[in-house]
């Protein structure tokens, strides 16, 4: 049952895009979820499941390594924005996608970032507490931003996406916390469910958010299609890039510089499609269709590239959280180190 539950949620993408074309052939099969606040209560599980994967330990190591944290949220909130800015810039995208694309790109690193860390052989520890720390950031940081890259598209309420994230992020999360320390036992016999039901509940976001765009805005999405989907593919692959370089760049070594390549990279799009319904109900229901997009695009890069760095690392690879020191070019070699 763990193996099938395994390959369930490594199959994510998969799933992503079958709940995409269900969505936009039969959008009544997702439709019903679309009404009142399902969608909203699905996130908070989402985020709550999260939680729960969470121990008190996790928190008191932040700090232990306060520098690499700093610079993994610094790259985190300044690369992507940057990036969905400039994406959706070049690409003249319509203001409805635009503010979908600069949206995604102002949130948090997804839990998908995890099981990519692992699987590719980064290191997973930091891989956990850098994304609970941009999660717990994106309280202020995602407003702050979209009033920032997106203010001169349309009128961003600040204060609004702002108790939308505590709601969404921060309430379910400390929740999943507190319940893991104050039912430990409990909490570790349901805990290998906790990412099974996250897929489950990120299938339906995916679909509840293409179905109302098919029914009012199909000929829209089939023309943006491609469109989209570049736009989709150039933040991704740009933010996975160069979260690994910027990271090579400063002295981390590999193993770290993967994990911050995940962290960068790979947004948190169920929050990303849910805030933009809940912010921009007037552009809706296209406002929310590029979190499905990036969703399932940087899945599958990201899907590759940690197969990829796991079959090419060394399974000895260095896991230490430091700066790599480097070699003046001049210097000769020690004897053991020939």
């Amino acid at each position: 049952m763990k193996k099938i539950s395994e390959y369930f949620i490594r199959l994510y993408a998969l799933w992503n895009i079958i709940a995409f074309i269900i969505g936009f052939y039969y959008p009544q099969a997702f439709l019903w979820f679309t009404k009142g606040s399902y969608m909203t209560y699905t996130l908070a599980l989402v985020m709550l499941c999260m939680g729960l994967t969470l121990k008190v330990e996790d928190f008191t190591g932040l700090f232990r390594t306060p520098k690499v944290l700093f610079f993994a949220a610094f790259c985190q909130f300044s690369i992507m924005p940057l990036l969905g800015w400039a994406v959706a810039s070049l690409l003249h995208l319509p203001v409805e996608f635009a503010v979908g694309i600069i949206l995604l790109a102002c949130c948090p690193a997804g839990m998908a970032s995890n099981l990519l860390a692992y699987l590719a052989g980064g290191h997973l520890a930091l891989s956990v507490t850098a994304t609970t720390v941009s999660t717990l950031l994106a309280i202020v940081m995602t407003p702050l931003l979209m009033m920032f890259y997106a203010g001169h598209l349309v009128d961003v309420n600040g204060w609004s996406l702002f108790f939308q994230v505590l709601q969404l992020v921060f309430i379910p999360v400390i929740a999943g916390v507190f319940l893991r320390y104050k039912f430990k036992k409990f909490v570790q016999k349901i805990e290998p469910a906790a990412p099974v039901i996250s897929t489950w509940a990120i299938i339906f976001i995916s679909g509840g958010i293409i179905a109302p765009a098919a029914v009012h805005g199909k000929e829209n999405l089939v023309l943006y299609a491609g469109q989209l989907t570049i736009a989709a593919t150039l933040l991704h692959a740009s933010g996975y890039g160069l979260g690994y370089i910027v990271t090579r760049l400063v002295g981390y070594n590999h193993a770290i510089a993967k994990t911050l390549s995940f962290e960068v990279g790979l947004q948190n799009a169920g929050l990303g499609a849910v805030l933009a319904r809940n912010s921009f109900p007037h552009f809706m229901p296209l406002v929310a269709v590029p979190a499905v997009f990036c969703g399932m695009i940087q899945t599958i890069i990201g899907g590759t590239l940690s197969s990829i760095w796991r079959v090419t690392s060394k399974p000895d690879e260095d896991k230490q959280i430091e700066i790599v020191k480097k070699r003046k070019i001049n210097k000769p070699l020690k004897k053991h180190d020939k």
